[in-house]
């Protein structure tokens, strides 16, 4: 606490919040890999695990047209406290007993895990744009890439803390640990959080939820395709197929994908020194076009090298590294770009509207996950998330060059 007050205002309440987004996404990573590998192993097939979390992502897009508004009206530190107290919550929900665990009990417990970590996420991302300048766009960046980059950088953290957890304490005591730790952090977040950040100046009517921005639109039809290409294989398919293909346990699956999202997270903090921020210059429409054609081939390219001669497991694990670091620096861009494009006062409205298709890519990345890897294998899921990427870059050549968010 006396550390902290000897900080500026604007710093301090940047620690604040991203120690609460710090400590959701541990949870939440952790969570995503206990139910997938705790119902991998009671024999559900991959599309029964994709289907646990389709309301996780459903709601998530709801929350995040809805969230957006109540944050403009209400305040961000009020949503973002909501999110942590929600995810205790659903955390408390899976720690019934087994018996009650239960396709749709476990479907209502992520609903509620859904709509608290995108509660959580638009209210982090909005209020960075509160606490920077206005004309320190450079600033801006560095902020959001450093908030971005140091959650994923956790949520690899929290992967692999889940399949530890799932060994050591089994799926009811990781789960009622971490509903215990995160109540701390609430009750810390209430004493700490400044109050009314990011309320607007005028109360938003429920229709201005939809954005009027042409940036934003087009950066938020970008964004669904770009984060379907990566869940697309990411959330179900890869872990069930390094499990029962390569033969890997829970502490190496859980391993490799924290590693994976650790190397994410660390590339996306960096992301402002990979795309060129000379003389002061900040990324605009054209470094989203350039970032996300080449990363279109990869995921294709990775799909043939499985038909070779090759290793597979150093085809696979290698090429989504550099998969990795090129999606990394593409999100870290959008990221940067939102908040940026976002009008100050309500910023929330913004953010949200871009978050909600971020989590409809989610939710389609998911879905397909679990479907295209039970009905045809992994190389397919590779090629649809080719595809997805293309779609994006194709989508960008509509966004801006250099200009700010009152241009727009």
């Amino acid at each position: 606490m006396n550390a902290l007050s000897c900080l500026a205002p604007e710093v301090r309440q940047y620690l604040v919040v991203t120690a609460n987004y710090w400590a959701f996404t541990l949870t939440d990573g952790a969570l995503r890999m206990l139910v997938v590998l705790h119902f991998h192993q009671l024999g559900y097939s991959p599309l029964q695990i994709a289907m646990l979390f389709l309301f996780y992502e459903i709601f998530g897009v709801v929350t995040n047209l809805v969230g957006g508004w109540l944050g403009a009206r209400l305040g961000l530190n009020r949503t973002m406290n909501i999110g942590l107290a929600l995810q205790v919550v659903a955390l408390l929900l899976l720690t019934v007993p087994s018996a009650w665990l239960v396709v749709p009990w476990v479907m209502a417990a992520q609903a509620l895990s859904g709509i608290a970590k995108d509660l959580n996420k638009m209210s982090a991302k909005s209020s960075i744009k509160l606490l920077v300048p206005p004309g320190a766009q450079g600033t801006l960046y560095k902020w959001v890439a450093l908030l971005t980059g140091s959650k994923n950088a956790l949520k690899g953290v929290g992967f692999f803390l889940g399949g530890v957890l799932l060994v050591w304490l089994e799926f009811r005591g990781a789960v009622l640990a971490m509903a215990t730790v995160l109540a701390l952090v609430w009750i810390a977040s209430l004493m700490l959080l400044k109050k009314d950040l990011g309320k607007a100046k005028a109360k938003p009517k429920f229709k201005d939820i939809l954005s009027k921005s042409r940036a934003i639109n087009i950066l938020s039809a970008a964004r669904l395709f770009l984060f379907g290409a990566r869940d697309v294989w990411f959330v179900v398919a890869l872990p069930v197929y390094l499990a029962g293909t390569f033969g890997w346990d829970h502490w190496r699956v859980g391993g490799f994908l924290a590693a994976w999202v650790i190397g994410y997270g660390i590339v996306q903090s960096f992301a402002p020194h990979f795309t060129g921020r000379k003389g002061g210059q900040v990324p605009d429409g054209r470094a989203a076009l350039i970032w996300a054609l080449l990363l279109a081939g990869l995921p294709a390219a990775i799909a043939l090298g499985l038909d070779t001669q090759l290793s597979p497991q150093w085809v696979l694990l290698g090429g989504l590294m550099v998969f990795g670091v090129m999606f990394a620096v593409n999100s870290s861009l959008h990221s940067y770009l939102i908040v940026s494009y976002a009008k100050e006062d309500g910023v929330s409205l913004d953010v949200g509207f871009y978050y909600m298709s971020n989590a409809m890519g989610r939710l389609l990345g998911t879905v397909l996950s679990g479907w295209i890897f039970q009905a045809y294998g992994l190389q397919a899921c590779l090629w649809v998330s080719s595809a997805f990427v293309l779609l994006a870059a194709v989508i960008s050549f509509g966004l801006p060059r250099h200009r700010t968010a009152t241009d727009v």
